[in-house]
């Protein structure tokens, strides 16, 4: 991974420029996750001039792009060979914004099929990277290995441009299924959570799943002779291929009906083990067999709902909302706490990056 020498050179001298000055630095690509995390501070560092592909080896299943590389530019590419992300990275174009692959990498989201095929963090292969001293710094590679201490890769994802610019990524790719079905069935939450345990449990090629409002989708997702075995043993509703697609496409890109916010009404994500009970907070989509709930309360229902989550062995995060006088993300426990702030301050020792965008004090 060689980054274009002039740009990086540009870049790092901005960065010791703000880190002695103590000026903060908003990182940004196509901004298409601007509404994501606690505050947006700082002088813009506009990263969508520095894109590309500087290496794809489809016989490798490996792939790496510079950060401001458009999602949908790579997800072509892809594509062209029979390959995909398999975790379904949401692009959330709103307003014209495009979705780059060093947002998708920094906010760690991912689609509908995570928890059946792994998150973004689970194909980082390697990143370079400029730290808060403007060093470029290389870490990983392009192939699957075991990592002494931390893996530094991984590390990237979801951290929010807290630790770091992000140059270029190498990620790992997989071909695309030779087939996918979706099934229905009308049934209670409870019940639906229920049945998505049992069927966890059993061996399908059950990729993806929704529930909201009475209703259930499955999507299967593998070898020919295993969807359609799958789909004898489940049963339930066959959705045409069209309608399918455009559910699943629409879930991901949260252009559901559900996800329109009303009034003082906020989006919060859920995270809970599947095997937890149906919660008791209105209306609800839920994914991932049970492990992602979502929930539309004004912000300042915070309190009960993390409490709820914690009680549940879970978390909850105010994932959309024009209200941010509540933390945006769970307070962390205090040793990881300590542990969030000496990789920040090792990273980053002026805390220039991103400065309040995930939590309101670094």
């Amino acid at each position: 991974m060689v980054p274009d020498t002039d740009v990086t050179a540009a870049m790092a001298e901005r960065v010791r420029a703000a880190a002695a000055a103590g000026t903060p630095l908003r990182i940004r690509g196509g901004g298409s996750k601007d509404f994501y995390g606690q505050a947006l501070r700082g002088e813009v560092l506009d990263m969508t001039a520095f894109a590309g592909v500087t290496s794809y080896e489809p016989s490798e299943l490996v792939v790496t792009v510079r950060a401001g590389t458009p999602l949908a530019e790579l997800e072509a590419l892809l594509a062209a060979q029979g390959q995909c992300l398999p975790f379904e990275p949401p692009h959330f174009g709103d307003s014209g914004a495009r979705a780059t692959v060093g947002g998708m990498v920094a906010s760690g989201l991912n689609g509908p099929a995570r928890s059946s095929a792994g998150a973004v963090r689970d194909y980082m292969l390697g990143v370079v990277l400029l730290n808060g001293k403007g060093e470029q710094l290389t870490f990983g590679g392009q192939v699957m290995k075991n990592v002494a201490g931390y893996d530094v890769s991984r590390l990237m994802a979801g951290s929010l441009g807290t630790l770091g610019v992000l140059l270029e990524v190498s990620l790992k790719v997989l071909p695309v299924a030779p087939l996918e079905a979706t099934l229905a069935f009308d049934m209670d939450e409870a019940t639906a959570l229920r049945q998505l345990n049992r069927w966890g449990g059993l061996p399908l090629s059950l990729n993806a799943s929704c529930w909201q409002a009475g209703r259930l989708w499955v999507r299967l997702r593998g070898a020919k002779a295993a969807v359609a075995a799958a789909q004898k043993t489940l049963g339930g509703e066959a959705v045409g291929e069209g309608e399918a697609r455009a559910l699943w496409v629409a879930l991901r890109e949260q252009a559901l009906p559900f996800f329109r916010l009303q009034g003082d009404e906020s989006l919060w994500r859920v995270s809970l083990p599947d095997t937890a009970a149906v919660l008791d907070f209105g209306a609800t989509l839920v994914e991932w067999g049970g492990a992602q709930r979502w929930l539309k309360r004004p912000a300042g229902d915070a309190p009960a709902i993390r409490r709820a989550a914690a009680e549940a062995h879970g978390h909850a995060t105010l994932f959309r909302s024009a209200d941010k006088t509540v933390p945006v993300f769970s307070p962390l426990k205090t040793p990881l706490d300590r542990i969030h702030r000496e990789l920040k301050k090792q990273f980053d020792p002026a805390g220039i990056f991103n400065r309040g965008r995930m939590y309101p004090d670094w």
